[in-house]
């Protein structure tokens, strides 16, 4: 196996990866205080947010440099090159870098230059939902921030339903509403936990079908927001050949032309599309016949 560390230079830095606290000061580690309070140079998502936690934990002010989505190919060489001879501490605005923000690409650009890196691990809310949540996880896959739109979130859904896996996902608290909609019109009976304001004064669990999530929603809907999605919501029989007929007829007497129908079913798990547009367009023919 090959060693990271640079053998010829044992006393090179290697970027310190950095979980902070999510919300609760408490949650933070021995260890991240003493990377924090040793460091030369802490690299931020938002200045402003490492600022206020270097207050709150009471650890002298620092350099910070921003390192964020816009400005992530820019900043990194000159990060990198200040990690190869001081000591240089990645943080993101909460929890644990490389997770939904660009930190996992200047990891990478560090591995490629020879740069080592340690993790000092700590909070996590994409780790927490899912412990929280009591569902399988033998095996689950995170599927990152859901979709803005309607239609990209119900592929999405139906996706990551077919897998038959718990799946782990990331929300704004300004679409969750319409999430749970689209969750509901995919997997109206799939079982969720929703994990919001993590740690914080506010926190709220929430467990049981979309619907009933969404009327447990405190309003207005605010913080940080995880969605967990249970793997045996996801295995869901075919429903019996009536019952499909009964869908199919129910659509063509409001006019749903045959694709459109098979798109539909197809998301709430009835089949595979082109099997469904063959028989709505069977059902279709079979209705003119009346």
């Amino acid at each position: 196996m090959e060693d990271l560390r640079d053998a010829a230079n044992p006393r090179a830095m290697p970027l310190i990866v950095v979980s902070t606290p999510l919300g609760n000061l408490g949650d933070v580690t021995l260890r991240t205080l003493q990377a924090l309070r040793e460091c030369d140079l802490l690299v931020a998502e938002d200045s402003r947010v490492a600022r206020a936690l270097l207050a709150g934990l009471k650890l002298p002010g620092r350099e910070i440099w921003s390192y964020h989505e816009h400005n992530a190919v820019a900043a990194a060489p000159n990060i990198l090159e200040r990690a190869r001879h001081e000591r240089v501490v990645l943080t993101t605005d909460a929890g644990t870098p490389g997770i939904s923000d660009p930190g996992s690409e200047l990891i990478a650009a560090a591995r490629a230059a020879g740069i080592a890196v340690d993790l000092l691990p700590g909070p996590s809310a994409l780790v927490g939902a899912a412990v929280l949540s009591g569902f399988s996880l033998k095996r689950f896959v995170f599927e990152g921030f859901v979709a803005r739109t309607s239609r990209a979130r119900r592929e999405q859904f139906a996706r990551a339903l077919a897998l038959g896996v718990t799946s782990v996902w990331f929300d704004s608290p300004k679409r969750i509403r319409a999430t749970l909609a689209d969750l509901a019109a995919v997997a109206p009976d799939a079982r969720i936990f929703l994990l919001r304001e993590y740690t914080k004064l506010h926190e709220q669990q929430l467990l049981g079908s979309p619907a009933d999530v969404a009327a447990q929603l405190s309003e207005p809907v605010r913080g940080e927001i995880a969605l967990v999605v249970e793997s045996a919501a996801i295995v869901r029989s075919a429903p019996d050949a009536a019952s499909l007929d009964a869908a199919i007829d129910a659509l063509l007497s409001r006019d749903v032309p045959v694709p459109a129908i098979a798109k539909e079913l197809a998301e709430r798990g009835c089949g595979t599309r082109p099997s469904l547009y063959a028989r709505a367009s069977e059902r279709k023919r079979h209705r003119k016949g009346l």
